[in-house]
């Protein structure tokens, strides 16, 4: 019998696969679930359940969380990463992880095939293909609801023949859920116009109360929350989305460009990714000089789009981490962040290697490094060759 092994997340897709590759082909599946933040242990369990319910041969648990953001999402931190400067790759990012992962355990107990769930129009195929066919060449890929051109409502009715008892309602959204955010796709995000109904959010708003909070960095990670330290940034980002996302905050659809060159839209929640973000941002700003600034925005956008494109695996993107992770050395202070329903703002940062010291002279005010001739000159200088152009230019009018 056929060995594959089956990139399960137990939700509407590859439930489809797990029935179609056991019973319509007749394989020995064995489905693996790569845990990168989105799944409590009790969740697992369940997911298992209707893994060996559907007719898997085994079921493997891999938890990726700490290597995912070892590997990856610290330098979306550091990198200050916003897909259009609105998404922060929640999914795409995991994407990777979970690729990676499939393909050494399918390496590890010799399968034959690997297959995923993804369809023909987004970007998971290419990402889970080009990661297999980089790691695992020799394994063949399947992918049962691309091949079949399957729709939703396809899906569903398959499953129902087939006597699985599932939330069909619920699987009329697709969720995917990881330590950086949770991506939401339904029938409002394949058009251009509507915004995702109030149920369909996984976390429902329930806090009103506006609270301020003090977030701790270390060289670019954060390490604290208020008085509660942590022993793996995993754990206070976990923590701050569990204190954030009851207010709505991190809420947002995102808009752009497929890797197969169409346009998109994914709904998706991420308070605590947005948040450590924004407050990481403005610690640099006060931290870092301009032009490490310039730099970091410019490889930190080539980095993002190509992490969103699954070129995980180019060694350009270590070169880029090194890069990345030198200009973390000062990055170390508190971010005072306050939260209100459905938004935050960043109120001010405390830290040692902050350049904005009075020492050196306040904004709009008196400075003690300089005297007003030394600006005057200065001034003349700087804008000398400017000056030369209009003039040689000016000749010419």
């Amino acid at each position: 019998m056929k060995k594959v092994v089956l990139a399960y997340s137990g939700g509407l897709d590859t439930s489809f696969c797990c029935i179609y590759l056991t019973q319509d082909l007749g394989y020995e599946v064995h489905s693996v679930i790569v845990n990168t933040g989105g799944f409590s242990e009790e969740e697992l369990k369940g997911v298992e359940e209707r893994a060996y319910k559907m007719g898997v041969t085994s079921h493997h648990v891999v938890d990726e969380t700490e290597n995912f953001y070892n590997t990856c999402v610290r330098f979306l931190i550091y990198g200050n990463v916003l897909k259009n400067n609105t998404y922060p790759l929640s999914v795409s990012a995991e994407r990777v992880s979970q690729a990676t992962a499939i393909a050494n355990y399918a390496k590890e107990i010799g399968a034959e095939f690997v297959a995923h769930g993804s369809t023909g129009a987004g970007n998971d195929q290419v990402r889970f293909d080009m990661i297999f066919n980089i790691l695992v060449p020799d394994i063949k890929i399947i992918t049962p609801i691309r091949d079949l051109k399957l729709s939703r409502e396809e899906e569903i009715e398959y499953l129902k023949k087939h006597g699985v008892d599932m939330n069909f309602e619920k699987a009329k959204y697709s969720i995917n859920k990881g330590i950086w955010g949770t991506s939401v796709g339904g029938k409002e995000t394949l058009t251009s116009n509507l915004g995702l109904p109030e149920e369909a959010w996984p976390t429902q708003v329930t806090a009103s109360e506006v609270k301020d909070l003090v977030l701790t960095f270390e060289k670019g990670e954060l390490v604290a929350i208020g008085d509660e330290k942590y022993d793996h940034p995993t754990k206070a980002i976990q923590a701050l989305q569990a204190i954030a996302q009851p207010y709505g905050i991190g809420r947002d659809i995102h808009v752009g460009d497929t890797i197969i060159g169409i346009k998109g839209r994914v709904g998706f929640e991420a308070a605590a990714p947005m948040i450590i973000i924004k407050a990481h941002h403005t610690l640099e700003k006060h931290v870092l000089t301009k032009w490490q600034l310039t730099w970091k925005d410019q490889l930190s956008s080539f980095y993002g789009n190509w992490l969103h494109e699954g070129q995980f695996h180019d060694p350009i993107m270590r070169n880029m981490e090194a890069f990345l992770t030198d200009t973390q050395k000062n990055v170390t202070g508190k971010v005072f962040v306050q939260l209100h329903p459905y938004r935050f703002q960043v109120i001010g940062i405390e830290s040692p290697y902050d350049l904005m010291s009075n020492k050196f002279g306040s904004y709009g005010e008196m400075n003690n490094a300089w005297s007003g001739e030394d600006v005057k000159g200065f001034s003349k200088i700087f804008g000398n060759q400017v000056m030369i152009y209009h003039k040689v230019n000016g000749q010419n009018d």
